[in-house]
C-alpha cells in the first residue's frame, strides 16, 4: 500500500462515531469564534502533527474564505512575522502548546497568555476547536487520507 489510497474508509465503517465529531465542526461553526482564526489554528495544528490531507482541506477552506496567500505560507514561522493580530498569536500560541500537550502540560504561562485575548467561552471553544482538529490529524494521518481529493465549498 502507498500513501497515494486510502486504508480504510473511516466514515464508512464507523459512520455513527464520525456523526459527533462532524457535530462538532458544525457547533464550532457556530460558536462566535472568527471563522479565519479557526482555519489558521486548524492549518498550524496540521502542519505540527504534519497531516497532508487537512492541510489540503483547511488552505483551500481558507482561501475560500478570502485569507491571503501570504499569511498561510507564513503561518509556520508566525512568531517571526507581521501577517498576525495580537489575538491570532494568542491563538497559535495555545494552539502549539495544547497540541504538543505531551511536551508542554500546558502551563500556566500560556494559558494566562491565551486569556488576555480570549474570555472563559472562546478559550474553551478554541480548545475544544484545537482538539476536534488534532482527532481528525490523528485520523486522517492513520488511514492515509488522500490529500488533493478535497474540495472547498
Amino acid at each position: 500500500m502507498n500513501n497515494h489510497e486510502p486504508r480504510i474508509a473511516y466514515y464508512k465503517v464507523a459512520p455513527e462515531g464520525f456523526k459527533h465529531l462532524r457535530a462538532l465542526e458544525g457547533y464550532l461553526a457556530n460558536c462566535g469564534l472568527e471563522k479565519p482564526l479557526v482555519e489558521l489554528v486548524k492549518l498550524r495544528a496540521s502542519q505540527i502533527n504534519g497531516c497532508a490531507y487537512c492541510l489540503d482541506m483547511h488552505s483551500k477552506d481558507a482561501l475560500a474564505a478570502g485569507e491571503t496567500p501570504q499569511r498561510l505560507v507564513s503561518l509556520d514561522a508566525w512568531h517571526e512575522t507581521p501577517f498576525y493580530t495580537d489575538r491570532e498569536r494568542a491563538a497559535l500560541a495555545w494552539c502549539e502548546t495544547v497540541t504538543r500537550i505531551s511536551e508542554t502540560h500546558a502551563p500556566d504561562e500560556a494559558f494566562d497568555a491565551a486569556r488576555e485575548h480570549f474570555n472563559e467561552a472562546e478559550l474553551v471553544n478554541l480548545t475544544l476547536a484545537i482538539t476536534a482538529i488534532n482527532s481528525w490529524n490523528r485520523i486522517a494521518i492513520s488511514f492515509r487520507s488522500v490529500p488533493g481529493t478535497y474540495q472547498a465549498r
